[in-house]
């Protein structure tokens, strides 16, 4: 069973490593003619969390944030990362070793060029980069007369002393009866999409294991199986897992629908069927370089575009939609038993931001279902709430007191996958802290009550959360809402509501609902919901039209509300909702977290 683990930055990240492990580096890359490595943190197949085998970036500069990468020249280097990790990367890595630099505005491609040297022999492992990436990194090479060199092996592997071994996670089926539809059915949609190309290359693990209906433990949060698979268009596919990870059950369950074959023969497969001289289509966003050029050699032709399975993921079949409302359920009442807890505990003193955690996560086990967390929880009190993607540990945790803490935090149960977020106040709120507690509010209610047509993409649904917030000059800088799978990755793509978001959102995509207010250094709001494109029938409408129906069940902070802020119909909203969460989870809890529950959802007049 899944249990929790905090740890020590420092005592698993120590920024003092990074000197000598940058200096092993240097001499690995000069050993090799290389003046220079760029380190990503990335597996081979652009996963959100990576085994830990494949945590080369943490391991060279103590980084352990879940989106940048490291160059590393003879003289200098520097680590990149987005808005998210500014404070936790000054944290972790060695400033004396490593410049703090930016990945916004193009800042990695002006800081390359602005030191690499004609001539310099930039390194990377072409199985860690997508060919986009690869292009980009070209580009600013070639601009100042650099050269840019795939490496057969990675030179970090070579000096990193006790790396891990790769996970074997066993492969397991997921019930067709829980996926609503065959992988022989899902098969022949693939095949369908497929236009010109001779082939499709799963390289998404989240596309393998949805096309075939299998689940695995290969990395954390997210029950992927890692592998590959070719699908043509006419014929076997093939299926690229490790047999170790096989039980003769699921070997024969996966022969029935494919060949099933080791990882290492893929690429003489992938260049026999380039001798051909085929067409392959290849996922832009994860397929690594080394697998395009090592086609385009063979002599057949790579068309790096959008894995047509990611949009059909996205939409959850009738089936994933019934069990991921059972999971809801279930989490809702896991959820109300920590709220109960947390408002007696919580004024006592005492309690800290690991042990409100470790709370959550045991009311979560003793469902009986829980696979495992969905994402570590960030469990924030004070001004670790005004960081969005705080993550505590051992040397970070703090005390909870008097004001906000904010719990975002989600499981992955058999069928479904959770996220939501609370913010909770401990002895009474500030003025302030109501005012934009309740524009956050009200984003979040002009989200979930929208309505619109169809074709309608998130970026377009965005500003409707950030209004309330913007007119008292304020605002949040992440997005709105991301895609959810079921059960699979509680990130899940292409649908999201954001200024980015460009996908038209479908019946039956599932989103996070997530605006939130965060003062640098105080303290932090955010108010989460998952949330399901449903089709909305409205009389005399002249097209098609959509909305939301909410999947999270949970109390919002009454104590938090400034009434006087919300209009009649965002009232109503409030109370509706509050009246549902009280009739869907009363019945699921004990007496006394149902008297805690009908005072949380009390109406407000």
């Amino acid at each position: 069973m899944f249990k929790a683990v905090f740890q020590s930055f420092d005592q698993v990240n120590d920024p003092s490593r990074g000197a000598p492990r940058a200096a092993a580096l240097r001499e690995a890359l000069a050993r090799r003619g290389l003046d220079g490595f760029v380190v990503p943190r990335s597996d081979e197949h652009q996963n959100e969390y990576v085994p830990e085998a494949a945590e080369r970036l943490a391991w060279l500069t103590g980084f352990t944030g879940s989106a940048g990468f490291a160059v590393v020249l003879r003289e200098t280097a520097a680590v990149f990362v987005d808005g998210r990790y500014t404070l936790q990367v000054r944290d972790q890595v060695d400033g004396q070793v490593f410049a703090f630099e930016s990945l916004l505005d193009n800042r990695s491609e002006a800081w390359l060029a602005a030191h690499l040297k004609a001539k310099d022999r930039l390194g990377y492992d072409p199985w860690l980069h997508t060919p986009t990436q690869i292009e980009r990194l070209r580009k600013v090479a070639s601009g100042v007369g650099a050269i840019l060199v795939p490496v057969e092996t990675n030179p970090v592997d070579e000096v990193w002393q006790a790396r891990p071994a790769p996970r074997l996670g066993p492969v397991t089926l997921h019930d067709d009866a829980l996926a609503g539809r065959a992988p022989a059915v899902k098969l022949a949609d693939i095949r369908a999409a497929l236009k010109t190309e001779a082939a499709l290359l799963l390289s998404d693990p989240h596309a393998l294991a949805w096309t075939f209906n299998i689940r695995g433990g290969d990395v954390d949060h997210t029950p992927l199986p890692l592998g590959y698979a070719l699908v043509p268009k006419e014929g076997r596919p093939t299926l690229y897992l490790n047999g170790r990870k096989l039980s003769n059950e699921v070997r024969d369950a996966l022969e029935q629908l494919a060949t099933v074959a080791e990882p290492a023969t893929l690429t003489a497969d992938l260049a026999r069927l380039g001798a051909s001289g085929a067409t392959v289509l290849l996922d832009g966003a994860t397929v690594p370089e080394k697998l395009r050029a090592l086609l385009v050699e063979a002599g057949g032709k790579a068309e790096v575009g959008t894995d047509p399975v990611a949009l059909m993921k996205a939409v959850k079949t009738p089936a994933e939609r019934d069990g991921i409302r059972a999971a809801h359920r279930r989490d809702a009442a896991a959820f109300a038993r920590f709220l109960a807890w947390f408002d007696t505990e919580a004024p006592k003193g005492g309690l800290t931001e690991i042990g409100a955690t470790e709370a959550l996560e045991s009311f979560r086990r003793d469902t009986g279902a829980l696979k495992d967390v969905s994402f570590p929880s960030i469990a924030g009190f004070g001004p670790h709430a005004a960081i969005p993607h705080y993550r505590v540990a051992t040397d970070t945790n703090l005390p909870i007191g008097l004001g906000i803490f904010l719990i975002d935090s989600g499981a992955q149960y058999q069928d479904g996958t959770t996220d939501i977020t609370r913010t909770v106040v401990v002895g009474e709120p500030t003025p302030e802290m109501r005012d934009r507690f309740t524009r956050v509010l009200r984003g979040h209610i002009a989200i979930a009550r929208a309505v619109f047509p169809e074709g309608v993409s998130g970026a377009q649904l965005d500003s409707f959360a950030r209004q309330p917030l913007w007119q008292a000059g304020l605002d949040f800088d992440h997005g709105t809402g991301h895609g959810v799978g079921a059960y699979l990755s509680v990130h899940e793509g292409p649908q999201r509501i954001a200024k980015t978001g460009t996908v038209a959102l479908a019946e039956g995509m599932m989103l996070s609902n997530e605006p939130g207010y965060y003062k640098a250094g105080h303290w932090g709001i955010r108010i989460e919901n998952l949330i399901l494109v449903e089709r909305r029938e409205i009389a005399g409408a002249e097209r098609p039209m959509l909305g939301f129906e909410t999947l999270s069940f949970a109390p919002i902070d009454r104590r938090l509300v400034e009434p006087s802020l919300l209009g009649p119909a965002e009232l109503d909203w409030l109370n509706d909702y509050h009246a549902r969460v009280r009739a869907l989870v009363s019945p699921l809890v004990d007496d006394a977290v149902g008297t805690w529950l009908e005072a949380a959802t009390r109406p407000i007049p």
